[in-house]
Order: C-alpha cells, then sequence, then structure tokens
C-alpha cells in the first residue's frame, strides 16, 4: 500500500488510478500527515459465490476421511 499526499495525487491523478487498475494496490491519500482518504481498485461484488469455483487451485494427497488411527490420536492427549 503507499501512501502520498493529496497535492501529489492532484498532479498525477490519472497515472496513479492507471497504477491502481493495473496492480491492483491501495493507495492512502494524506492531508498534512493524517490519512484522509483511500482509494482502492474496483472489485465487482455482484459476483455469485459459486461451488466448486476454486477447485483448480487446491489438491488433495492421500486419504483426508479416514482418522489416522488410535495410537496416533492417543499420542495427541
Amino acid at each position: 500500500m503507499q501512501t502520498m499526499g493529496v497535492s501529489k495525487f492532484k498532479a498525477e491523478a490519472l497515472k496513479i488510478l492507471d497504477r491502481v487498475d493495473k496492480y491492483q494496490e491501495e493507495v492512502v491519500l494524506t492531508k498534512r500527515g493524517k490519512p484522509l482518504a483511500r482509494i482502492v481498485p474496483y472489485r465487482n461484488i455482484d459476483q455469485k459465490n459459486e461451488p466448486g469455483r476454486l477447485k483448480e487451485y487446491l489438491s488433495f494427497e492421500g486419504d483426508i476421511v479416514t482418522p489416522l488411527g488410535e495410537q496416533m490420536w492417543d499420542a495427541c492427549r
């Protein structure tokens, strides 16, 4: 997250907004050293949460359902 004064933002607003869009990072604007506003990239909040959207990013190795066995459970006590 980058922090900058409002006067610098005013002078370079279009460049800064393009960078926020391209790199998806926030910018905090300050006035006399105090935070005044935050510029965040636009995200479509109307997107519906659909089951299975992250299936490409997750992987399961081995059996995750079956317990490890009595000996392992006793060792954890």
